[in-house]
């Protein structure tokens, strides 16, 4: 027992310099990993931070570029709402104008019409003056004008018809006051009251529009 007391005692000693060298070395050793634990959390750090840094900037970025995209996209909307609106006023102003067209088309001939119907109501008057009983072969001549004087009636009716201009001949129909106008008032056996009994001077009608009412006797209330 004493020798192996002895040898373990023996085998020991040398080890004790190389302890106590360690032990030396051991702050310098503990120093070391300190400073490249501090200077790893350091970089681990610096990399968090520059990571925060490009999200954050990323996101200022977008934020920018989603204001910019609503400031265009409102202006997009404006600029179309006055593109319709500019094309709203131009198709009005276009059926305007067409619609005036038109009527020029339609009317322009207006007061020349009713400087025509002078004429037509002299022809009208003149065949209406000829005595019916007189118009024979016996006289050739009273009878050749008043044919002529017929013809030449129908005639201008037929250019009248032509360019929409149409007789208001209403005897015995209701009194419109937007196509006649009254100039009496009489009793009318037989007749309903309202309604039209003599018609004093014919009236016409351009296009569906009066251009000159017929003067009328109306049938009054009994």
């Amino acid at each position: 027992m004493a020798a192996v007391a002895q040898c373990v005692r023996g085998g020991l000693r040398p080890r004790l310099p190389l302890l106590s060298v360690a032990l030396r070395t051991s702050p310098r050793l503990l120093c070391a990993a300190t400073q490249q634990k501090n200077t790893g959390q350091n970089l681990e750090e610096d990399q968090s931070q520059s990571q925060n840094e490009q999200k954050v900037e990323p996101s200022s970025a977008e934020k920018l570029l989603a204001e910019e995209k609503a400031k265009l996209e409102e202006q997009l909307k404006e600029v179309t709402e006055k593109y319709k609106r500019a094309l709203a006023d131009a198709e009005n102003v276009r059926q305007r104008s067409q619609k005036l067209v038109e009527e020029a088309k339609l009317y322009g001939i207006q007061s020349f019409c009713k400087d025509l119907l002078e004429v037509a109501d002299i022809l009208e008057k003149a065949t209406e003056s000829v005595p019916k009983e007189e118009i024979k072969d016996e006289n050739p001549h009273l009878k050749s004008l008043y044919e002529g004087l017929v013809m030449t009636e129908m005639q201008i009716q037929k250019v009248f018809k032509k360019h929409g201009l149409l007789r208001l001949n209403p005897v015995g129909a209701k009194f419109d006051p937007y196509e006649h106008e009254a100039l009496f008032h009489t009793a009318a056996e037989g007749r309903e009251p309202g309604t039209i009994a003599l018609v004093s001077k014919i009236g016409y009608k351009l296009h569906g529009r009066t251009l000159r009412p017929a003067l009328v006797g109306v049938v009054k209330d009994a």
